[in-house]
């Protein structure tokens, strides 16, 4: 029995360090997740007729959809929006709108 609550005690030790060690979500996750989740699961990103071919097209898209469900996103939020995208799925070398 003493090992069992030994057992659970270090998991629960565990779990708290790593959460505190997790890194915290970016603006662009963020963003993301609070307003585009809802209908662009991953698959929309995977499929093979997507529109975004690299860095810029993607931004595009970003810049897109943003407009068409009325965000009023700022520049800065369409960049962190593509930027988490490519970090996250696309992986394109990122031609402009570089971290300063």
């Amino acid at each position: 029995m003493h090992r069992r609550f030994s057992a659970i005690g270090l998991m629960v030790a565990c779990s708290a360090v790593c959460a505190q060690n997790a890194p915290a979500p970016s603006r662009g996750q963020l963003l993301y997740t609070t307003h585009c989740v809802a209908c662009h699961n991953s698959q929309v990103h995977w499929r093979d007729r997507r529109l975004a071919t690299d860095w810029d097209t993607l931004k595009a898209q970003v810049q897109r959809w943003q407009e068409r469900v009325l965000l009023t996103w700022s520049d800065d939020d369409i960049v962190e929006v593509t930027r988490y995208l490519n970090d996250a799925i696309y992986r394109f070398p990122q031609t402009s709108d570089r971290k300063g």
